[in-house]
């Protein structure tokens, strides 16, 4: 089982989940979380630890927002083809990928949006603006070279496989 899928179980990403999650106003509004919860942690200068409800809050909505939009209307757009090029990728131990999108990119750009968070996790804690926006780059960078990677990913994919198919409308 890929460390992908047992991330998806984590989050209930069934399929009515993952198409849910397919939406794009869900795949745009992630991107809030990081600086958000940034922000939220940052306060804790000004409000105490009253700083752990935004920051609960946007953890919660980490959590909530693959399955808080409706499926979309049409998944033709890069935001919905991003999350079913991660479903793919996740199913990689079942159903074999094209050998170009094997190999370390992935981890690489996971490394680096990795990098970033650590970053932005440390500027958080010392109250570096610069940290904060470096991390937060990084980490954006990283994750959305991967969804691109994953767009990429789901186009080689989809014509070869009914079910990849049936998720393109």
């Amino acid at each position: 089982m890929t460390l992908e899928r047992k991330i998806a179980r984590a989050f209930n990403l069934t399929h009515k989940n993952w198409m849910k999650h397919s939406n794009p106003w869900s795949v745009w509004t992630r991107y809030s979380v990081l600086p958000i919860i940034i922000f939220a942690f940052w306060s804790r200068i000004w409000i105490g630890s009253w700083c752990l409800i935004p920051g609960g809050i946007s953890l919660l909505w980490m959590f909530f927002n693959p399955v808080f939009f409706k499926a979309p209307k049409s998944t033709r757009n890069w935001a919905s083809r991003s999350v079913m090029g991660e479903r793919v990728f996740l199913n990689r131990d079942k159903i074999d990928i094209p050998a170009i999108h094997k190999g370390p990119i992935h981890n690489i750009l996971n490394g680096v949006s990795s990098i970033g968070m650590v970053i932005a996790i440390w500027a958080t804690v010392v109250y570096s603006v610069w940290g904060a926006i470096l991390g937060i780059v990084l980490a954006y960078l990283g994750k959305s070279w991967f969804l691109d990677r994953m767009v990429w990913l789901y186009e080689d994919m989809k014509d070869n496989n009914e079910e990849y198919k049936s998720w393109d409308y």
